[in-house]
């Protein structure tokens, strides 16, 4: 075999895909999370790269290759040719390295949660009203670090966040972003009585938001069939409608999801409650 590092062109690339005649299907979604990984200037040369076989039919790499093309950027590539044709049922059988892993390497605590709630608090910022799910919503690794390099608050939102789960069931991801963004957007309010009530709900009266909230989570978690009860879009939806109920001093006794139904913005609203009153009065 022979190996080399080439810096591959989307003309070569488009070169090289035509060799590219007994492959598994290509997937469009994998190519396009790969294609934005090369235009954020993520991309890295590694020992990983594509190959030919002793004929120099492409038998690993049409989806890198793919991205160079659509992404329109020269990268330089890891090129083996020559290798035995029987090596191909062999290849890309190891496991991904996921979000958890980079974060655990990087040496962050809770690296599970941690690496969900940065996904979704990309998803928040970038596709609030979109589904949380498929190809679209991938997010790379390099994006998950950079996240969290400039939102560094999530670690501390994650401790309350597991804390919200504990209490009431709502997802670790939507407890944590939903803390986090508002703390970040009102500063100002002292978040304490709120995370009391949802984890305990001692002494709140029926329509109290905290309440509401922590009913509804509980009830989702009993599994009604017609919900699904991971879905940390629906939950933090449901978190943040009953966040501005209370900072507005509103009661609300029911927590629903209409159909298309947006993500609500945060309150700016200045009638606030006192962190040491109760809230859902009036």
């Amino acid at each position: 075999m022979h190996i080399q590092v080439v810096d591959v062109s989307p003309q070569l690339a488009a070169q090289w895909l035509t060799r590219n005649t007994n492959n598994r299907p290509l997937s469009k979604s994998t190519v396009q999370q790969l294609a934005g990984q090369i235009q954020r200037g993520e991309w890295q040369l590694t020992h990983q790269g594509i190959a030919f076989d002793e004929d120099d039919v492409l038998i690993d790499g049409q989806h890198r290759l793919a991205a160079i093309v659509k992404a329109g950027v020269t990268v330089p590539l890891t090129v083996t040719h020559g290798v035995p044709r029987t090596a191909f049922t062999v290849m890309d059988t190891g496991r991904k390295r996921t979000g958890r892993d980079a974060l655990a390497l990087a040496g962050e605590a809770n690296a599970t949660h941690l690496a969900a709630a940065l996904r979704g608090l990309h998803l928040y910022r970038s596709a609030p009203n979109s589904a949380w799910s498929g190809g679209s919503s991938v997010t790379s690794n390099d994006q998950l670090l950079n996240l969290l390099g400039e939102h560094p608050g999530v670690r501390d939102a994650l401790h309350h966040g597991i804390a919200l789960n504990r209490g009431c069931r709502i997802t670790v991801t939507a407890a944590t972003i939903g803390w986090y963004v508002t703390s970040e957007a009102r500063p100002d309010i002292d978040q304490s009585d709120w995370e009391a009530g949802v984890v305990t709900g001692a002494r709140l009266e029926p329509g109290d938001p905290r309440l509401t909230l922590r009913n509804t989570m509980l009830n989702l978690a009993l599994g009604n069939a017609h919900r699904r009860r991971d879905d940390s879009r629906e939950h933090l939806l449901y978190y943040l409608k009953a966040w501005n109920a209370w900072v507005e001093g509103r009661t609300i006794k029911l927590l629903r999801r209409s159909p298309n139904e947006t993500m609500p913005r945060i309150s700016s609203r200045s009638s606030l409650v006192p962190a040491d009153s109760d809230a859902g009065e009036g």
